[in-house]
């Protein structure tokens, strides 16, 4: 087995009937491994399996909600119980080519999203300092989404030649002219912009974004509980209606064609820009201060 950093990469914590899920990877900027996806997803079966939860916050520990999926830091990888994982695919390090790779990230990435985005009871995002890829899917999973006003928001794996993060919400995020700019460019979008986008439902001080988030919540978790389940399943049918569902599993494909062909090219599941500075023992999208952070969507 592998050494991870951490024993406890998420903090949960219920206050009244809300529950608060943490990111506790601070030092590596809240990048999320395998070891902090499932123990996500545990937590958010925690908080649906507790009756007095009616309503839960997600957030992150530090500077940062979260950097993306960590391609670089030490135990990212490590083995992961047979009894962890929710397909049944079985376990990808004993697949060979592109399957080993595609049907990890169905599992972990674009599956536990959709798990997710149909958890019955409301979800905020309180999104400080960067969130950016994976982090993206972490947040546009959740009902709504609150952010601090030194947030920002960014897609930048066009940079190694892939065609945006697993869970390809972008536009309907966003108006797709926006999509296209954020995405193509890669550049960090601050919170006032998603917000004047319609990504973002309230911008706040760093200091007032836990009340904020705690606030709304409290009133989500007064309304009728089975009334907003249906809502949120109105909302999400909805949002399928208008091709989201098979939007991004086009999209998942049309990912995994791009990593099939680094490998061809380059012989790493990344390619473009990013794959000359990770053999140059770059970082792809680094941010400062940050101990670790190799994080891609």
């Amino acid at each position: 087995m592998a050494t991870y950093e951490t024993d406890e990469p998420i903090l949960y914590e219920r206050r009244d009937a809300t529950a608060w899920i943490m990111l506790n990877r601070p030092d590596f900027a809240n990048s999320q491994n395998g070891q902090m996806l499932y123990a996500l997803d545990a937590a958010f079966a925690r908080a649906v399996d507790d009756p007095q939860v009616r309503a839960i916050v997600l957030t992150g520990k530090g500077k940062h909600f979260s950097s993306g999926h960590d391609i670089g830091t030490p135990g990212r990888d490590a083995d992961l119980p047979a009894a962890a994982r929710h397909s049944l695919w079985g376990d990808h390090s004993e697949l060979d080519g592109a399957a080993s790779t595609y049907v990890r990230e169905q599992e972990l990435y674009l599956g536990l999203c959709r798990r997710w985005r149909d958890i019955p009871k409301p979800t905020i995002a309180a999104v400080h300092g960067a969130c950016i890829a994976g982090g993206l899917m972490l947040a546009w999973v959740c009902d709504l989404i609150i952010a601090s006003r030194d947030a920002f928001f960014s897609d930048p794996v066009l940079r190694m030649g892939i065609p945006g993060v697993e869970y390809f919400a972008h536009a309907f995020e966003m108006h797709p002219r926006a999509a296209r700019e954020f995405l193509f460019l890669g550049d960090r979008m601050p919170a006032e912009r998603a917000y004047a986008l319609g990504m973002v439902n309230r911008v706040v001080e760093r200091d007032a974004l836990e009340a904020e988030a705690g606030a709304i919540a409290e009133r989500l978790a007064a309304l009728p509980a089975f009334g907003l389940t249906l809502a949120k399943q109105a909302l999400n049918q909805a949002e399928d209606a208008m091709g989201k569902r098979v939007a991004t599993d086009a999209a998942f494909n049309l990912h995994h064609l791009a990593h099939a062909h680094a490998r061809m090219t380059t012989g790493s599941a990344i390619g473009g820009q990013d794959a000359r500075s990770m053999a140059a023992g770059g970082k792809e999208h680094p941010l400062p201060n940050e101990r670790s952070t190799e994080a891609k969507g």
